[in-house]
């Protein structure tokens, strides 16, 4: 690839790392191109976040293609993952230490495939508050880090073309249930900072894979679909595996730059 095919436009689809944030993946790509073609200045930009703890498809718009970011964003997206039931964190996913456990003996497939219903079609959601949403100018995650009660998130429509429970494990009662930290333990930990990656064995589980709309927060669905269980849920995997008409398939490591450019 020319320096000039490079600034025409080129849209490279990466799979994002484990624990990297979509910003340190974009910045890796920037810098591999001003090594690799000797440019300085570029435009370069990605078509929608992905949290730290999701994997998955980033689509890393170059050059010309950076016009293209709005289009890309609003293609359909597939993401498949892993809900723990029964308990909650602050930012519905293990970027948290869990906050609260809930009742889970009544959740049996009976009622999953119930509640699923529920959450097809269009649907309202309030965007977790630990995201980049901007909330009068600023990130919804630095209200978070101020734990500051006054400051909301409106609800907003958000489209669910199809959500398939694909597996569903009872977990093990007979196992304790840890304590739960303390707050000031919890607010010690800064964001994206050291992920807990700890489940406790006695909750249940279950696999998903979703199709949607632009805009939609898996973590604020996991949440809503906790709570109509008449309990609690968060994140624990998630993973993009289409934007539009990109598939994971398609997509770079990032240490594999090089036969992509090539």
């Amino acid at each position: 690839m020319t320096v000039e095919e490079l600034l025409e436009g080129v849209v490279l689809p990466i799979d994002k790392p484990y624990q990297w944030t979509s910003f340190q993946a974009v910045n890796k790509v920037k810098s591999y191109i001003r090594h690799r073609f000797g440019l300085k200045k570029f435009k370069i930009g990605h078509a929608g976040t992905l949290d730290p703890l999701a994997t998955g498809l980033l689509l890393v718009c170059i050059g010309k293609a950076t016009k293209s970011i709005e289009t890309l964003q609003q293609g359909e997206k597939i993401y498949t993952g892993t809900m723990v039931l029964g308990a909650t964190t602050p930012c519905y996913d293990l970027e948290r230490a869990i906050d609260r456990y809930y009742p889970f003996e009544q959740i049996n497939p009976t009622l999953l495939e119930q509640t699923r219903q529920m959450f097809l079609g269009d649907i309202l959601q309030v965007p977790p508050m630990f995201s980049a949403v901007k909330i009068d100018g600023q990130r919804a995650y630095e209200y978070a880090r101020l734990d500051d009660p006054t400051v909301t998130i409106a609800p907003k429509t958000v489209h669910i073309e199809s959500f398939e429970i694909t597996a569903f494990r009872k977990g093990h009662p007979d196992e304790p249930l840890p304590e739960l930290m303390s707050i000031d333990d919890t607010r010690q930990r800064n964001l994206y900072d050291n992920p807990l990656g700890s489940i406790p064995m006695a909750l249940p589980q279950l696999d998903f894979s979703i199709l949607c709309g632009k805009g939609t927060y898996i973590r604020s669905l996991a949440r809503d679909f906790g709570a109509a269980l008449d309990s609690g849920a968060f994140l624990s995997a998630l993973r993009r595996e289409r934007i539009g008409d990109y598939s994971i398939s398609q997509a770079v490591a990032l240490d594999q730059l090089d036969g992509f450019f090539s």
